[in-house]
């Protein structure tokens, strides 16, 4: 049976339903990766395979440690992200006071200047500007300590641009980047034997949910039908936000049914999803789409507004995955854990560029949705 041929299978309808040394944080079990995940990573990433999976290991580790990080740091807490040279997660403080407590998780400390409730304050600011198209988006960098405003570098000059960039640093600290171009959204027109259609849109399934699949907001508005990979009926458009979102759910029928899997394509093993907790900044995360099936890469950025042509997009997190036309809605997964679904972005597979998706713990409880877990 193709890889196709089991997505649209796939693609369908909900089953019934205090010591002075800092301590080790506590133990965390082996991340299950296939061989073809791990051969992945190495292709994308550069890794070798003990690399990619020493790798997983500490990603799993910093994602438990997050949380007890966050709430050592208190009021001080200037946000988080995974180093891949250390292994460890980093966590911005604002003061000394807060660093053993956050050593104490396991995590490493950045003493900084600003809170993550500041940045996040300045950010929501310039979430109220009207962004011209040579700016692309705008996010906190925990890093930096600053609002990161990225705009296309052939626009920088530009009298709407400077304007708001004038604008956007009065609302609090700003850093400036230049990237190759503005994102779009991955939709494409129909083309023969892939996952989803509704119009003439073809799109990508992100993950299935008891009652049907999660995907992109702007591959269809509530009530469009949706035909599968063979042209029959799999169900409808029950939600739908685009833009200010780029979520949607489909529910499904018709024959069809769902089950907890991401397509690897041939690339690699078709991942079982076993959950949905969130990945930090800097950690690995790989994406399947219709177009150009499954590509891996890192977490650039959460919370990130995304200015399309259609309107902003808010809380979306950046990657350094490629898309192309007809990826949209589909999986983006680290490990074993569904993480979102493909919006949109810049550049292609063969040049490269950075990729979009709208977190999947949002639509979930957007919509009052279960994912379908192994």
């Amino acid at each position: 049976m193709s890889a196709l041929l089991l997505l649209g299978a796939w693609a369908a309808v909900g089953l019934a339903p205090a010591a002075a040394a800092t301590p080790a944080p506590a133990p965390v079990s082996e991340p299950q990766a296939s061989a073809g995940l791990l051969a992945a990573m190495q292709q994308d990433l550069g890794l070798t395979k003990s690399q990619a999976e020493a790798r997983l290991t500490a990603e799993q580790t910093a994602a438990a440690v997050e949380g007890k990080a966050r709430r050592a740091a208190g009021a001080s807490f200037g946000g988080s992200w995974f180093d891949a040279d250390s292994g460890k997660l980093t966590v911005a403080v604002t003061d000394g006071l807060h660093a053993d407590a956050v050593r104490a998780t396991g995590a490493s400390v950045r003493l900084v200047t600003h809170s993550a409730q500041q940045l996040d304050s300045a950010k929501k600011k310039i979430d109220k500007l009207s962004a011209p198209a040579g700016v692309g988006s705008w996010h906190v960098d925990p890093k930096a300590n600053r609002v990161v405003v990225n705009v296309v570098a052939s626009e920088r000059r530009d009298n709407d641009v400077q304007d708001f960039l004038a604008r956007a640093r009065q609302a609090g600290p700003v850093q400036v980047k230049e990237v190759t171009a503005a994102p779009t959204t991955f939709a494409a027109g129909t083309v023969g034997g892939d996952p989803y259609y509704t119009g003439n849109v073809r799109c990508s399934i992100g993950f299935s949910v008891y009652g049907g699949f999660v995907t992109a907001g702007h591959c269809g508005q509530p009530g469009a039908a949706v035909r599968g990979w063979d042209g029959s009926a799999i169900g409808a458009f029950q939600g739908s936000s685009f833009p200010d979102n780029d979520y949607a759910w489909v529910s499904v029928g018709n024959g069809w049914w769902t089950v907890p899997v991401v397509l690897g394509w041939g690339t690699v093993s078709d991942q079982l999803v076993r959950g949905s907790a969130e990945a930090p900044v800097g950690a690995s995360i790989c994406r399947s789409g219709s177009t150009s099936h499954w590509h891996c890469g890192n977490v650039l950025a959460k919370n990130e507004t995304v200015n399309y042509s259609q309107g902003a997009v808010h809380q979306m997190t950046k990657t350094s995955v490629c898309a192309e036309p007809g990826d949209s809605g589909g999986s983006f997964i680290s490990g074993d854990q569904a993480q979102g679904v493909t919006s949109g972005g810049w550049g292609n597979c063969s040049g490269g560029g950075e990729t979009w998706y709208q977190p999947i713990n949002e639509i979930l409880g957007r919509y009052g949705l279960t994912l379908h877990t192994a």
